[in-house]
């Protein structure tokens, strides 16, 4: 017997990973068109740079200690910045329990040579944290996209740190709270919590950090993208709208818009509380199904934003059919789990996402399992 399709489809689909949903009310006719067409270092170039950036501040509530500037090359790009200009001072330890904390490991292994610490945990599940070694510089992933694992709070990090702590935070800001005062660099992109256009990366630099880049300066080569130093000081110029490469102000108005519906919500209490109640929605789904699960069975270390599942008896194919199923009728998509992940689905519960939503999914999912198990 075939299954019934669900009366209802979500209104706007599930992405996996990023690109995420847009906001609600998105559309690109909403957005300032002053700055397109024009140079990012013209007068109204450099000022929608500079409120995008104070937008960013103001909605993560970070303090004036820290500086944010607009990098190329998405997340990776930023993180690798940080990496490539600050890591060789002291030791490094590397911690990785999903793909993107692999993928710092390589970099610091095969790229830099520099021999770290790696301290790994399987798909699901956290290291021992406050084993860490915090004499060295300390390179971590906050909220573990391709896994559904982040780390509980910023305790684990000592106040009298010798290392830096470098945190991938690119599907945390905006979710949780972060500790500033326990993060000398942290990372994101526009295109996961916000649902913004990909490409460009964020850059969050402590007073530390700032420190080690105009005491420190590492053996290797640095590509033009990657310099944050000129004549021993801190390029300020960056982190005031003075991009190192050419940025696409589309994006940055796209970007823009969505911070301005985030303050429109009540800035970052809003989004966690949209956060909150889709991963809650989906909690319940997976309660009251005993064919799904969590990768991440303990709450306390769970996503709220990069929810991984597990699905009675699924490998691969079983995985991809069931994607399929649901993209064909334009209830979900790219939900399989990371490639590199136990098989498995992924669905972004990030504040774009409305709660109604969520919960529509719930007899999407009914429909895909029974018409496979059929």
């Amino acid at each position: 017997m075939t299954a019934q399709l669900p009366a209802r489809k979500p209104a706007r689909p599930f992405f996996s990973s990023g690109p995420c949903a847009k906001p609600p009310g998105y559309s690109p006719e909403k957005l300032s068109t002053e700055s397109l067409g024009r140079s990012h270092r013209a007068k109204i170039g450099k000022t929608r740079l500079q409120y995008a950036i104070d937008l960013m501040r103001d909605v993560l509530e970070l303090p004036d200690t820290h500086r944010i500037g607009i990098v190329p090359g998405s997340d990776t790009g930023a993180f690798e910045m940080a990496m490539w200009t600050m890591l060789g001072a002291r030791g490094v330890t590397a911690l990785a329990w999903e793909s993107f904390g692999e993928g710092w490991v390589t970099d610091a292994v095969k790229q830099l040579k520099l021999e770290p610490t790696v301290v790994r945990a399987d798909y699901g599940q956290l290291p021992d944290l406050d084993k860490v070694d915090w004499s060295d510089d300390v390179l971590f992933t906050w909220n573990g996209t391709t896994s559904g694992v982040r780390v509980p709070d910023g305790e684990w990090i000592p106040d009298d740190r010798e290392g830096l702590s470098f945190a991938d935070a690119t599907s945390a800001v905006f979710a949780y709270d972060i500790p500033w005062d326990k993060i000398d660099v942290a990372t994101f992109s526009w295109q996961k919590v916000l649902g913004g256009e990909g490409g460009h990366g964020v850059l969050i630099l402590g007073p530390r950090a700032v420190q080690r880049l105009e005491e420190y300066t590492p053996d290797w080569p640095l590509p033009k993208v990657f310099r944050l130093v000129s004549k021993g000081k801190l390029a300020e110029g960056v982190f005031k709208g003075e991009t190192i490469n050419t940025p696409s102000m589309l994006a940055v108005e796209d970007a823009i818009f969505a911070l301005e519906w985030a303050k429109s919500l009540g800035g970052l209490k809003g989004l966690q509380a949209r956060s909150n109640a889709n991963s809650d929605a989906l909690d319940k789904i997976v309660h009251e199904r005993a064919w799904l699960g969590h990768l991440a069975e303990d709450r306390g270390i769970r996503s709220k934003t990069s929810v991984c599942l597990t699905v009675e008896g699924a490998d691969a194919d079983f995985i991809k059919a069931f994607a399929g199923l649901l993209e064909k009728e334009g209830a979900a998509y790219d939900i399989a789990g990371y490639r590199d992940a136990p098989a498995g689905l992924r669905i972004w519960c990030g504040a774009t996402v409305d709660t109604a939503d969520i919960e529509a999914l719930g007899p999407w999912l009914d429909w895909a399992w029974e018409s496979l198990k059929a």
